[in-house]
């Protein structure tokens, strides 16, 4: 069997990782646990990533790269309803990434937090560009996109009336 290269290893640590981080957040997961999970030991994990909060990282940019390009990828219809149904249909239905979405922007760790908000803007100006508007116009999908990421983390099923 062929030998994996460390970007690969990487790679698939980072996948672990963030479905790990979803279900206990920062603090309550252990990076031994995700060691034991990809079949390595802590010691490798450590020189793949220097530091938990490196690892941690690297999940928030792939959370937030895997959102922008949902949204880069959606086209045709009103920009608005456009991501939006892209977000609805290719990003509510993934748990792990949703709920290592709430955990990033939940964290209390200053240094994370700090990255997950240039994260988060980033991915805002992102949105107003790919439709075209003001920043300002682009707070109430947010806004209802947190509100769709709370009910489908509750597991509550709610579809508006049209």
């Amino acid at each position: 069997m062929a030998r994996r290269s460390a970007a690969d290893r990487r790679e698939e640590i980072v996948g672990i990782a963030f479905r790990r981080f979803g279900q206990g957040g920062y603090n309550g997961t252990s990076t031994e646990d995700i060691a034991r999970e990809a079949g390595i030991s802590q010691p490798y994990l450590f020189r793949l990533f220097k530091t938990k909060r490196e690892l941690f990282l690297a999940c928030v940019d792939r959370c937030f790269a895997n959102v922008a390009q949902v949204f880069e990828d959606a086209g045709g219809a009103e920009w608005y309803e456009a991501l939006g149904g892209a977000y609805e249909e290719r990003l509510l239905p993934d748990r792990d990434a949703l709920l290592f979405q709430m955990q990033a922007y939940t964290t209390s760790d200053p240094e994370i937090r700090a990255h997950v908000r240039a994260g988060f803007l980033a991915l805002r100006d992102r949105v107003a560009e790919l439709a075209g508007v003001p920043v300002d116009e682009t707070w109430d999908f947010f806004a209802y996109g947190m509100l769709l990421n709370v009910l489908t983390a509750l597991d509550i099923d709610w579809t508006p009336e049209k």
